[in-house]
């Protein structure tokens, strides 16, 4: 079968198409997919591009955590896919060495949700790190429950930092779905036209808005949770804009530097940091 390899960390020119990857077997508890579409993920590319570049890996890896296909065959032990079911894949290449770029993935059944045909392979392989890692920081507030549903967040106000990215997209759309009132801020009008159509009620610009008057404007008790993808730029307002007992739920940064947390403002509020990466939470926190 045909896969996508990489023997040394670098830029994308290090990527290479072998055309006789064996096929392989599903073992117990296990399923095998064609993969249909393959989703990427900066996390990826960060994992292909290693620390410095050029680092000589043990053996050829695959790369892409993220997927969508059609199981192929089962092994033994297995329940709720038969083959012929559509699929999502999630999380396929952490601590292995093969990720969804290639034809057929074998990997736990668990991590091969079944896929409406209502909805596309695209959507399939664009659920994966963004929306788990969305229902993680969404679950992160203690009068959050640990599974959203229609309800779940109802008289909670989320503002989500970059409402345009993935996982604030995702974010968005769980919210709302959720019952929570979302503020998002973005940097233009074409990323605010991507926010409202995921169901942001209350967009802000914050290359030209005062974001904090803007969001207490909106709130004036104030936001119980912040989903923070800059955390770095974005940490003042965070707190400046939190009710007491709030929540920051971060899940990335622009930086490598040691993050500053304000001791007084955050113990004053009685503030909770909830730092996520969905590779290490524990199986209850996964969808």
């Amino acid at each position: 079968m045909r896969a996508i390899t990489y023997t040394t960390t670098g830029p994308s020119s290090v990527l290479g198409l072998i055309d006789d990857k064996p096929l392989p077997t599903p073992g117990p508890g296990e399923v095998r997919v064609r993969v249909v579409v393959s989703g990427v993920n900066p996390t990826d590319w960060k994992s292909r591009q290693g620390g410095s570049g050029g680092e000589q890996l043990p053996h050829p890896l695959v790369p892409n955590q993220d997927g969508a296909g059609v199981v192929d065959a089962v092994g033994p032990d297995v329940s709720g896919v038969v083959p012929g079911d559509r699929v999502w894949l999630w999380d396929a290449a952490w601590q292995r060495t093969d990720g969804t770029a290639q034809e057929y993935l074998v990997l736990p059944s668990a991590q091969a949700v079944p896929l409406p045909e209502a909805e596309s392979f695209d959507t399939g392989a664009s659920l994966g790190i963004p929306a788990l890692t969305a229902h993680r920081a969404l679950t992160a507030h203690e009068d959050a429950p640990d599974r959203l549903a229609p309800g779940a967040l109802s008289g909670l106000v989320v503002l989500v930092a970059g409402g345009a990215g993935a996982v604030g997209h995702a974010a968005i759309q769980l919210a709302r779905w959720a019952g929570a009132t979302v503020i998002t801020t973005v940097s233009g009008d074409r990323k605010g036209t991507m926010a409202r159509a995921a169901g942001a009620e209350h967009v802000v610009n914050y290359r030209t808005d005062d974001v904090a008057a803007a969001v207490r404007a909106l709130s004036p008790r104030g936001v119980d949770l912040v989903v923070e993808v800059n955390p770095d730029a974005n940490l003042a307002l965070d707190l400046d804009v939190l009710a007491p007992s709030g929540t920051v739920a971060l899940y990335a940064t622009d930086t490598g530097e040691p993050l500053t947390i304000p001791f007084r403002p955050s113990m004053t509020k009685n503030i909770r940091y909830q730092f996520i990466l969905t590779y290490t939470v524990t199986a209850a926190q996964t969808v």
